[in-house]
């Protein structure tokens, strides 16, 4: 019996974490909330995140100072009542619509908001999909190894009726949280199960902080070259002008909340946006299917939002209007995979 009950705990231990020498993978619990943390004991670096709600990383603590920003002290307090910090995924529309309805594949879409899965914006507008707090996801893998930890969730959109009833596509989504090196990276899987093309419109809205400076302090990179015109509902209007901003672009007396194209990439085809205080900087890299940056940085907050976009905002009816050449697709039994990273400095 003794000895049963020592294999049974291998097991369950070998269940819940894995891990090498420096890099450890841990499903666990904070304040009874079901997490993942992820280690990199080099870099002295963690990450946690809550799969429950929104799949989201709520903390990436580097010499025990969070990059992200997450104005809890208990996670049991932001479950039972979440708002947008950490790093939100928005899917399967990023942003706003411009009205309660898209098109694709040339037909139009109503959206339902008696199903109660629908986000307003301040002018009562659709936004930022029906994602972003959902309890659907499930861990699949949390694994460490000599190079890296990670852990993959997924999503069966397709099982759930009310997400269909909005947008009725069948699919799933992985999301993989990779720390290696002191760098997160979080990369995304879409794969179409429907017999129609499925538009690609999705996004992220990771919200960053420093610590050593005041937000009036600290200095903004942003690698664009075109800066889009937005109408007063802050709706793409298809023109755009030469960005006009320093670089870099001192926060003091200043806000954003604007929409950047044609990204300027290096030779890794990334392009690195970043907000440097004192010593600490966070530089946040989009990969190529990320085309279109949001930066946010409202006036009196102390965060700034580097916002990866697989398109711009409300993509699907610009695209149908003939205003938006770029926006992409998943054809039937096909997938879309991409990344951005994370990468703390100065901490």
């Amino acid at each position: 019996m003794t000895r049963l009950l020592f294999v049974s705990l291998l097991t369950f231990m070998s269940q819940v974490s894995a891990q090498s020498a420096n890099y450890s993978a841990t499903q666990t619990t904070a304040d009874g909330v079901a997490i993942v943390r992820l280690s990199d004991a080099v870099h002295k670096a963690e990450v946690s995140i809550v799969p429950s709600v929104g799949n989201m990383a709520y903390e990436f603590k580097v010499n025990g100072k969070n990059a992200l920003w997450f104005p809890y002290t208990k996670i049991s307090d932001f479950a039972a009542r979440p708002q947008l910090c950490g790093i939100p995924f928005l899917a399967p529309w990023a942003n706003r619509l411009d009205e309660y309805a898209f098109y694709a594949n040339g037909k139009k879409f109503l959206l339902n908001p008696d199903l109660g899965n629908l986000r307003p914006d301040q002018n009562h507008l659709p936004i930022h999909g029906l994602l972003m707090f959902s309890s659907y996801w499930t861990v699949v893998e949390a694994k460490a190894d000599s190079e890296s930890a990670h852990v993959t969730s997924r999503l069966e959109f397709w099982k759930h009726p009310e997400l269909m009833a909005q947008f009725p596509f069948a699919h799933t989504l992985e999301m993989t949280y990779r720390l290696a090196g002191g760098i997160l990276e979080v990369e995304t899987v879409l794969r179409n199960l429907s017999a129609d093309p499925m538009p690609v419109s999705i996004g992220f809205h990771p919200y960053f902080t420093l610590h050593d400076a005041p937000r009036d302090a600290w200095m903004v990179h942003l690698a664009a070259r075109d800066h889009l015109e937005l109408s007063p509902k802050l709706i793409p209007t298809g023109n755009s002008k030469p960005l006009e901003f320093a670089d870099p672009y001192p926060l003091k007396g200043a806000q954003l909340d604007d929409v950047f194209g044609n990204l300027i990439r290096g030779s890794d085809g990334r392009a690195d946006f970043s907000v440097q205080g004192k010593a600490e900087k966070i530089t946040v890299s989009y990969g190529a299917k990320f085309p279109v940056a949001v930066s946010y940085a409202p006036p009196g907050r102390n965060y700034i939002c580097f916002e990866p976009m697989s398109a711009v905002t409300n993509a699907l009816n610009l695209s149908h209007a003939g205003l938006y050449k770029d926006l992409q697709s998943i054809p039937p039994a096909g997938e879309w995979r991409e990344s951005f990273w994370i990468q703390p400095a100065g901490f």
